[in-house]
């Protein structure tokens, strides 16, 4: 089984709602295990883009599932909950990323990994150090040199 953390992030509807249903439906994913999961964070949009602040969380998922498979599944869920895409960096109901697929290093027309903008959005690092602060990248960084890194950016921890 490959080891794999997948962002989540939505700021139209009702995003804690949407949020809580994706990591149910990771856990309910063929031949995956819902390992961990993050809290939620409120983050405002990227690039300073006029729509609601995003809630976040990354999810912790083990899975024999093939790396475009797994992203096949991933972007079913977001459909599955109303997904559109019309504008890149857009308002969503849900965003599902594959940050990292185990120890793999990918370059495809259609997948990333490690995800190639992890390194700049701390809403992405700080609920993956949360549940993974002992991570190392598979190029070798560690998460924390990444955190350390990382442009400073407004991010706080969601209370309902």
């Amino acid at each position: 089984m490959a080891r794999c953390y997948v962002a989540l992030g939505a700021n139209l509807g009702r995003p804690e709602l949407q949020l809580s249903r994706a990591i149910a439906a990771l856990g309910q994913l063929p031949q995956t295990d819902l390992v961990n999961r993050s809290q939620l964070y409120r983050s405002p949009p990227m690039a300073g883009m006029e729509q609601p602040d995003y809630l976040n969380a990354v999810a912790c998922i083990d899975t024999d599932l093939a790396p475009l498979a797994l992203l096949d599944a991933l972007q079913q869920i977001e459909r599955d909950n109303g997904r559109e895409r019309h504008q890149h960096w857009g308002a969503r109901t849900l965003d599902l990323d594959l940050l990292l697929y185990g120890d793999q290093q990918l370059e495809l027309p259609r997948l990333t990994v490690p995800h190639y903008g992890m390194a700049e959005r701390a809403f992405v690092l700080l609920p993956l150090f949360e549940i993974a602060p002992a991570l190392i990248l598979p190029n070798g960084q560690h998460l924390a040199s990444l955190m350390a890194q990382c442009p400073p950016q407004a991010i706080y921890l969601y209370r309902s």
